[in-house]
């Protein structure tokens, strides 16, 4: 199955200085449901977030059953220059996410 996942929502400072060290927060909607609940729910999980900086990765997270609903991560990234960050959810239906920021430094 192909397709797109719910649109994610990202807080990211469109500025920042030189050295400053960034708050990022992402969320998505997605039930992660693990298929082991007895209301013969089917399973239907995230996979992976991947985070790019200017196509470098930052942040690599595999999901699992522990995993809830609507996943929120936060994370930290030291700003050198302007940058650019790409975020993508997969789940294991080969279902995608995107999102994309850009933080300029001055």
């Amino acid at each position: 199955m192909t397709g797109t996942l719910s649109p994610p929502r990202i807080r990211i400072p469109r500025q920042a200085r030189a050295g400053e060290v960034i708050e990022i927060r992402t969320l998505i909607e997605h039930p992660m449901e693990t298929g082991l609940r007895q209301d013969g729910a089917r399973r239907d999980m995230l996979t992976r977030l991947l985070v790019r900086m200017n196509n470098e990765t930052v942040l690599a997270a595999e999901f699992s059953n522990g995993t809830s609903a609507n996943p929120y991560h936060v994370f930290f990234v030291r700003m050198e220059r302007t940058s650019t960050f790409e975020f993508t959810w997969t789940d294991e239906a080969g279902r995608s996410a995107r999102a994309e920021a850009r933080v300029t430094v001055g």
